[in-house]
């Protein structure tokens, strides 16, 4: 059961039924109704806004819509209580059997819990990462790529289609520089003594396997060539070098993509897809030749003033038009990026979502300018931004790495302390804010590291299951026995009816509000909102486990009396559930003992 989703229909029947007898008007939109759980216990266990939402639609007060409803609720059997509150709250008070069915609902459904078809199958492109392929990712990249990954296993579960996409900045000038650091580290492969890494080129020891590759397969061919001969050849080894090296960061955190688009495709082969979009634009008179004033800040010696091709993103929310070709006749970067938006939205993608760097921030108003005017305002775009990431040692700074020469990379911070507290530390904060990474303490086994908490008390909840198995040996806690006495028959009863201790029936409400929980982190695209709840869901478990050792008679497992046993066995196994389909999303896993 979803006891949010059932108290929500429950209040729309009653609301038919004022309707129905003449109190309200019928047709009444329920947008931005709400069912959340209260914050004060007192006064009940779930609160709705729905006669502050419909008072002015209706031209009737609040409080006198929730009386009204007031009266029909009460009639359920399974609200104990229903009171009007303040300017107009419904808070109810649940029967303890709908609590209990939880339960059985979770073992029933097993990881189908919590999973929602709000996404309804929409087609959905989250683009992240996306970073040059000049050289390994460093710890702010591995921000970006776990986000975005638990980004789309959150959507998937609340029913979207998802493509994850990265898309390759294969086509600027960093790539030459690349290519440029690479045919150095070539002619040093060939034995030559080429001192200090020259400023502006590329300086890390990453680049030595490049040039010793390209020395074995083009010998000293590529010496005492003019440069724009070498330079295609080289830039394409050392781009395809390093973007199979960033495949092989982002696997072992266990990313992978669906699409790896190149920037250089929009305008090599067959098409240009950045004319063809500019064109687009064009006829549809989005597009003109104009002059932008100098921006604040700008050296006046080095602006040019000058007539330009100009995309009308002020009429799209923008702060100024955007420029769509250079002064040699080029295409600016922005303008590649249309015709990227424009690929995605040939492509059928009805929601997109790009995850930023911080200094993409400037960024956002262009994009949301560009989509909405290239889908006539039919497809989103939402846009993340990842924060950096400062990386600690015990508290004190960790800031250089010798492989890449300026910036500690996303490889050697998962070999030093693993996946599970990389993908989880990631995410337990907004991603909007600056994130303090300590590779100490997300090793430490204490409840102080939440990725160790939450991991715990899944292997914790194991060792319930065996100890359960020598006191009850023919009784297998993730066998049927344990699941179908847990489902309430029609008419019937459900051994979960013994669960009615406070602490019991606290964590089975925390377990209750997961399908609200993934629904609201998938429509505000937050998947930091999991790894808070699973820390929380861990502390309620935790919390139920020590109150055992205290009071015996509140234990897991209870010699001689099989039926409590079977209920509290039920209650752990769905806990251990929602915490492994909860780690699953965020691409953590979940251990069944802990060393």
């Amino acid at each position: 059961m979803n006891v949010f989703a059932h108290v929500e229909d429950r209040i729309r029947a009653a609301l038919a039924a004022v309707q129905a007898a003449g109190d309200l008007p019928a047709d009444l939109a329920l947008s931005g109704v709400e069912v959340e759980p209260v914050k004060d216990a007192k006064h009940g266990d779930v609160a709705s806004n729905i006669a502050m939402v419909l008072a002015k639609p209706a031209g009737a007060k609040p409080r006198d819509i929730a009386d009204k409803l007031a009266v029909e609720l009460r009639k359920e059997k399974g609200f104990d209580r229903v009171e009007v509150a303040g300017p107009g709250f419904l808070n109810i008070t649940l029967a303890l059997r709908l609590w209990q069915d939880v339960v059985g609902t979770i073992l029933e459904a097993g990881g189908a819990y919590g999973r929602s078809s709000i996404g309804g199958d929409d087609p959905t492109n989250v683009e992240y990462v996306s970073a040059n392929p000049t050289g390994p990712m460093h710890v702010g990249h591995c921000r970006g790529a776990v986000f975005g990954d638990a980004l789309a296993n959150l959507l998937e579960f609340a029913g979207y289609q998802v493509t994850r996409e990265y898309y390759i900045n294969d086509a600027g000038g960093q790539v030459d520089v690349l290519a440029r650091s690479a045919y150095l580290r070539y002619r040093e492969a060939l034995g030559e003594d080429i001192g200090a890494i020259p400023e502006g080129l590329y300086p890390g020891d990453y680049l030595k396997p490049v040039g010793e590759a390209l020395a074995k397969a083009h010998g000293p061919s590529l010496l005492g060539k003019p440069e724009r001969d070498w330079l295609p050849d080289v830039r394409q080894a050392a781009s395809a070098a390093m973007l199979a090296q960033i495949k092989q960061d982002l696997a072992a955190l266990n990313i992978r993509h669906d699409v790896f688009f190149s920037e250089r495709s929009l305008t090599s082969g067959n098409r240009d897809e950045v004319a063809e979009t500019i064109k687009e634009l064009r006829a549809r008179g989005l597009v003109l030749e104009g002059r932008l004033e100098r921006p604040k800040g700008h050296d006046a010696d080095e602006w040019e003033d000058r007539e330009q091709t100009l995309f009308k993103a002020t009429a799209f929310g923008d702060d100024v038009d955007r420029a769509l070709m250079k002064s040699d006749g080029s295409y600016t970067y922005f303008a590649a990026d249309m015709a990227y938006h424009h690929n995605k939205l040939e492509r059928g993608f009805r929601h997109l979502i790009n995850v930023f760097g911080a200094d993409h921030a400037g960024y956002i108003k262009r994009m949301k300018a560009a989509v909405a005017a290239l889908s006539g305002g039919t497809v989103d775009l939402d846009i993340k931004v990842c924060q950096l990431v400062r990386l600690f040692r015990g508290g004190e700074p960790v800031k250089m790495s010798k492989r890449s020469g300026t910036f500690v990379t996303l490889r050697e911070v998962v070999d030093e302390v693993g996946r599970d507290p990389v993908r989880f530390m990631m995410l337990y904060r907004k991603n909007d804010a600056t994130l303090d990474f300590d590779l100490a303490k997300v090793i430490e086994q204490s409840k102080d590291n939440p990725v160790f908490y939450v991991q715990y008390a899944h292997a914790r909840a194991h060792s319930v299951f065996r100890n359960a198995r020598e006191a009850f040996p023919d009784l297998d806690p993730l066998g049927p026995e344990i699941m179908e006495t847990s489902v309430r028959a029609e008419h019937g009863s459900a051994v979960t009816e013994l669960l009615r201790d406070a602490g019991e029936i606290d964590l089975i409400k925390r377990l209750a509000q997961f399908p609200r929980l993934i629904e609201g982190a998938a429509r505000a695209h937050e998947p930091h909102r999991l790894a808070f709840y699973l820390n929380d869901l861990a502390a309620d478990f935790h919390t139920l486990w020590s109150r055992g050792n205290d009071l015996p008679h509140l234990r897991f497992i209870q010699a001689g009396e099989r039926g409590l046993t079977t209920a509290r066995l039920a209650l752990v196994r769905a806990t251990a559930q929602v915490i492994t389909s909860g780690l699953g999303i965020l691409g953590v896993h979940s251990p069944s003992e802990m060393r």
